[in-house]
């Protein structure tokens, strides 16, 4: 099934129940009102969820089903907030083969290197992206990730996998210039990472069929930026450590409570015709071709684009459709 959270005035938004093609949608109310009290109640609740998902697919197709069709509306992810509006952790990876090689630290043979995001406040799919300056260094930085239920503590990669409820994509925006001096500190980074963003539907793995294997999700991640496309980059086969594993590192000393977001970085091919799904991928090929980078960072005005279809050529969450703008336009939405 295929799940949103739609703006309402409110912190959480309103869940949605989203059709398989995304064009309708229909309130979940019923059932629950946000995401988090499935997540809180899976079992119990996601059955129900699964029964209006497989309705309004029926309703679209047909007219079997006019009284849940009167109901339902175009779905418009302009009006998504992030499917988990806020979260109670967010942990966030670098476990591509090409960054290891490029950018410094990251997830090697040994283990994979995850850093804590802010999780209190995400961006909506078509959010703007506020920044105070373009000489930070703004990146965007295309991803998958998973949301989980609870996970035990000591939990191994294969339990670790089933505690996975919804895969969705990420945008882990990075203010680049900022981050060498926070990490020569030995913490982690902070003011260079600031919120994120997420497809306009979270959807359950069942949904993308054998794309979803062995905590992979093998399709392709496109990443168009100011209209013209940068990455077609393959999501699974060069992913180090899978999701279960990336979950199983972290409860080797914590248990994850349902509603735990984890993303697995920016995806990255070894193939350089595959493009990149960040900015700094692209940066770090340049020195080493040129001695020096030639590609600048984003600068005001500047949109980000983040999609992935599945193997029907269908989208499977919606697009993340971002433009950057300066901190003066944030005003209005605090």
């Amino acid at each position: 099934m295929k799940l949103a959270t739609y703006k309402d005035g409110s912190r959480d938004g309103q869940l949605v129940v989203v059709a398989r093609d995304l064009s309708i949608a229909h309130y979940a109310t019923g059932i629950a009102h946000q995401l988090q009290q499935v997540l809180d109640d899976w079992n119990f609740l996601s059955p129900q969820l699964q029964d209006l998902y497989d309705a309004l697919n029926r309703a679209r197709d047909s007219s079997a089903s006019a009284g849940l069709a009167r109901h339902a509306f175009p779905f418009d992810p302009r009006q998504c907030m992030a499917p988990l509006p806020r979260a109670y952790q967010w942990v966030n990876g670098s476990v591509y083969r090409n960054p290891a090689a490029l950018q410094g630290p990251a997830s090697t043979a040994g283990s994979p290197v995850l850093y804590q995001g802010a999780s209190d406040d995400f961006f909506g799919p078509c959010d703007e992206v506020h920044c105070a300056r373009e000489a930070d260094g703004i990146d965007f930085e295309a991803g998958v990730a998973i949301i989980t239920g609870d996970v035990r503590l000591g939990a191994s990669p294969a339990q670790a996998l089933d505690g996975i409820r919804l895969l969705l994509l990420s945008n882990a925006l990075s203010l680049r210039q900022l981050m060498p001096a926070e990490l020569a500190h030995g913490f982690g980074p902070l003011q260079s990472r600031p919120a994120t963003a997420f497809s306009p539907v979270a959807v359950t793995p069942d949904e993308v069929g054998t794309a979803w294997a062995q905590g992979r999700l093998d399709l392709t991640l496109q990443s168009s930026w100011n209209g013209r496309k940068v990455g077609l980059c393959e999501a699974g086969p060069e992913m180090r450590f899978h999701f279960g594993q990336l979950i199983a590192h972290l409860c080797k000393t914590r248990r994850l409570r349902a509603g735990s977001i984890i993303g697995a970085g920016a995806v990255s091919n070894t193939d350089a015709s595959h493009g990149y799904s960040c900015i700094a991928d692209k940066r770090a090929l340049e020195i080493m071709q040129d001695g020096q980078p030639l590609t600048e960072f984003m600068k005001f005005g500047d949109t980000i684009r983040i999609e992935m279809r599945g193997r029907d050529g269908q989208s499977v969450f919606g697009a993340i459709e971002q433009e950057i703008v300066p901190l003066e336009k944030a005003a209005a939405s605090l």
